[in-house]
């Protein structure tokens, strides 16, 4: 039986519902400063979350939407994501966006009994940290892995090495929580056993490879559906559950 020891979190769309009403808003907000009439609606948002990284993002949306745009790339893209970042860090400092159900009682039950907490994102640091800082106690997460700390971003399991290598630990003494199937392959490839909570972006995807697919952590009161897999008794996502699905 393999001992929990750690878990290990993605951000966006994980901890929190940050994409939809979030990152494409400031997105937006972003093009708009800058002058280009373009506009991110909530279904494009969702074809274009099917790459990784809001730098990478913005560069296929140019290929696939506009593909005659003349300036230089690659002055434009790091200018447009850091105003993105920081129209965004706005976002989180009013309180608009929160974290997903279960995900603060969780957190929380497992820093109190022991378990070790980290962070695998390709969410740019500061809006890692953003969101933590209004939310959570960051000093809490032992590893903070975000942005471009690793070469290949998800669905490559880089960022999950890179973790497991920063805490020492063993793959099958942690248990992660993804929302997306790049997250999931990211980790399954990395030999980690991944809980996918789902959102509207991520529902329809191929989560196989999952050990349990819900569509929130749940609380005593507000239980979670069961989308994939099998847990016995449990309504809401606890650390004794935790423990039983990683055995």
């Amino acid at each position: 039986m393999s001992n929990l020891k750690a878990l290990i979190f993605d951000v966006d769309g994980t901890l929190a519902q940050t994409e939809r009403d979030g990152h494409r808003v400031a997105f937006n907000l972003a093009f708009a400063e800058a002058g280009l009439e373009w506009y991110w609606s909530e279904s494009l948002y969702g074809e274009l979350l099917a790459v990784a990284g809001g730098k990478e993002r913005i560069r296929f949306y140019l290929q696939q939407y506009h593909r005659d745009f003349t300036e230089d790339l690659d002055h434009l893209i790091p200018r447009l994501h850091q105003a993105k970042t920081e129209h965004y860090r706005q976002l989180l400092s009013s309180g608009k966006i929160t974290l997903r159900l279960g995900v603060k009682r969780l957190i929380e039950e497992a820093y109190q009994e022991g378990i070790r907490l980290a962070i695998a994102t390709t969410s740019a640091l500061p809006n890692a940290l953003a969101l933590l800082e209004k939310n959570l106690d960051q000093t809490w997460f032992e590893v903070i892995a975000a942005g471009d700390i690793v070469p290949a971003k998800k669905p490559a399991p880089d960022i999950y090495h890179y973790v497991l290598d920063q805490m020492n630990l063993a793959a099958e003494n942690c248990l992660v929580f993804e929302d997306s199937c790049h997250g999931l392959m990211a980790a399954t490839q990395a030999g980690l056993k991944t809980v996918v909570t789902v959102n509207d972006y991520t529902i329809n995807q191929d989560f196989s490879r999952a050990t349990l697919v819900i569509n929130h952590l749940g609380e005593p009161e507000e239980p979670f559906k069961i989308i994939q897999g099998e847990v016995s008794n449990k309504h809401y996502l606890d650390l004794n559950l935790a423990k039983e699905l990683l055995s």
